[in-house]
Order: C-alpha cells, then sequence, then structure tokens
C-alpha cells in the first residue's frame, strides 16, 4: 500500500477525538490529524463497561466482527455474518462503482483490498462500534485506515446502499493516492455516492440548500475548505459546498476537469502539492463567479434527481 498515513471517516460526521479502551490486538492511527490520535482495533471476547440510560452496562459476551460469510469481488471483500450472493446486485454496482471512480478520476485501479465489515443486525453493529470506538458519534457506516487494512463498518440497513457507495469511493481514493484533503475527500465521496448509470447525478437537496443561499449573503470559498485541517470536523454545509466544486470540476468546465486530474495525479506522488484553487485562478480567473452560477442552475439541470 502507498498510503501515507491511517485514518478514520464517519458517515458525514467528520472526524471525532477518540481515546483507546480495551486490550488492542493491532493498532491503527486517526487518518484525521498532525497529532495522530491511536485508535484501538479488537479481535475476540472482551469485557467492556458502557455508559447507558441507566448508569454504567456490563457487557460480559463477546464483541465480535461480522465474519461468518466471505464475498469478494475484486477490490472488494464483504465480511459479514449472514450469506450475501457473489452476483448480489449490490456487490455488483460496487465493482461498476470501481470503474467509474477510476476513469472519471484518470487513477490507476489498485489491487488493495478495501474489506467490508457488514452486519445484519443494527444493535450488534452499535454495539461493536460504541466497545471499540467509544467516542464516535451515532453512524451509519464508518471508514476506517490503517497501515494494514482499508476497512468500512456498516450494517444492512435502509441507507446500505448510499452508505456503501459513500465509503467505498473513499477506500478507492485512498488506495490510489498518498494523501486525500479533507474537503476533496468528501467531496468525491458525495459525487459516487449518488447512483445512476453514469456519475454527476444532482444531489437535489444539497442543490437546492446551496441555491437558496447564494441568493442571500452566502459566498464559495474553495480556500476556507481547503484550510480545513486534517483534524476538522466538518459540518452538513462544508460536505455541500465540497460536493458542489468537485460536481462543478467535473462538469461544469473542461478547464476545471483538467485542473482537477492535475491536482490528483499530483496527489498520488507528492504529500503537499500546490492548492487547487491556485491553480483554478490560473486556469480560470473568474471560477468563483462561474461555480456560483453553475450551482444557482443545478436544481434544473438535466440530470437532477432526488437525494438519496
Amino acid at each position: 500500500m502507498n498510503r501515507s498515513a491511517d485514518g478514520i471517516h464517519d458517515r458525514r460526521g467528520g472526524l471525532q477525538p477518540l481515546r483507546r479502551t480495551g486490550t488492542a490486538d493491532s493498532v491503527g492511527r486517526v487518518r484525521r490529524g498532525s497529532d495522530a490520535v491511536r485508535v484501538a482495533f479488537f479481535a475476540g471476547p472482551l469485557l467492556a463497561v458502557l455508559s447507558g440510560l441507566g448508569g454504567c452496562q456490563s457487557v460480559d459476551h463477546p464483541v465480535k466482527l461480522p465474519v461468518s460469510y466471505e464475498t469478494r469481488s475484486e477490490q472488494l471483500l464483504v465480511l459479514s455474518d449472514f450469506k450475501l450472493p457473489q452476483n448480489h446486485e449490490l456487490i455488483r454496482e460496487l465493482g461498476t462503482l470501481r470503474e467509474q471512480v477510476a476513469k472519471t478520476l484518470s487513477l490507476p485501479v489498485k489491487r488493495d483490498t478495501v474489506v467490508v465489515y457488514l452486519s445484519n443486525n443494527e444493535a450488534e453493529y452499535r454495539r461493536y462500534m460504541n466497545t471499540n470506538f467509544p467516542r464516535l458519534p451515532p453512524r451509519s457506516a464508518y471508514f476506517v485506515a490503517n497501515s494494514t487494512e482499508l476497512a468500512v463498518y456498516t450494517h444492512w440497513g435502509a441507507n446500505v446502499r448510499e452508505d456503501l457507495r459513500h465509503e467505498f469511493t473513499h477506500g478507492i481514493l485512498h488506495s490510489a493516492m498518498k494523501h486525500v484533503p479533507l474537503w476533496l475527500d468528501e467531496g468525491l465521496a458525495e459525487y459516487f455516492e449518488v447512483a445512476g448509470p453514469k456519475p454527476g447525478g444532482i444531489n437535489q437537496d444539497y442543490a437546492k440548500h446551496l441555491s437558496e443561499a447564494l441568493a442571500t449573503s452566502w459566498r464559495p470559498d474553495l480556500q476556507r475548505l481547503e484550510n480545513l485541517d486534517e483534524s476538522a470536523s466538518m459540518a452538513r454545509a462544508d460536505y455541500q459546498e465540497s460536493w458542489a466544486w468537485v460536481h462543478f470540476l467535473l462538469n461544469g468546465a473542461p478547464e476545471g476537469h483538467s485542473v482537477l486530474l492535475g491536482y490528483l495525479a499530483d496527489l498520488r506522488t507528492v504529500a503537499t502539492p500546490k492548492p487547487i484553487s491556485q491553480r483554478l485562478r490560473h486556469a480560470i480567473p473568474d471560477f468563483e463567479e462561474r461555480f456560483a452560477g453553475y450551482v444557482s442552475k443545478l436544481t434544473t439541470g438535466p440530470q437532477a434527481i432526488s437525494s438519496l
């Protein structure tokens, strides 16, 4: 693997500070932040004390990962506690997504496995995450990376499709690049989360909110997003703006597309490449105005679809 850092993403929750607990068989580091927080990954039985509504509760039975069944497809490995057919629609869709991400972003197709730990029981999933990552907020999915594994933790539920598209995109990106800036990482994951025959569908909710914000006093600020350091917790508005910048760069202007691909290519080999805002200023001097005009028309675009 060529990754230079380890880390964890929660489902639209940004980075959260973590505290070690229990006995670790192996240890990874949080990707977000130069002062990396160490995270314990557990295996096997343990005795944990969890804080509940009625006070502390003892958990005296194993907290296990869902690893009874294995389904593999190219870069994807799904470990689950229920049998998932090899030809399941979701497995096929994630395989297609991998090809779309690589083609759209001109990234090499890597072989580094992205492991999805998929539980059929939300309560068990919550219990595992609460025990092993007690400081994380409740989310339906997380992407975690350490020096030996790219992992997604989630459960089967109403949002499993969009969750897996989002988190698997993180895995694909981090397998191909040395470093992915926070705003770009989430913007691309949001972009490819929207399912469709081809990438570029519109998250209608995001488009509506951004259009309304533009009509008041809000103005886009790519440099502000770039300056969100790696320990920042992104707000919902940051996810929306990051998604919109990615959409603009990939679909709004040929110059923007070229700038993004050049930036991604540098991220594969350079630790701190020239910021994309500076590149855009050179290629498209009025890029902020063009971005604002593009965003204002997203809700009426031909690809506009309802948010998943």
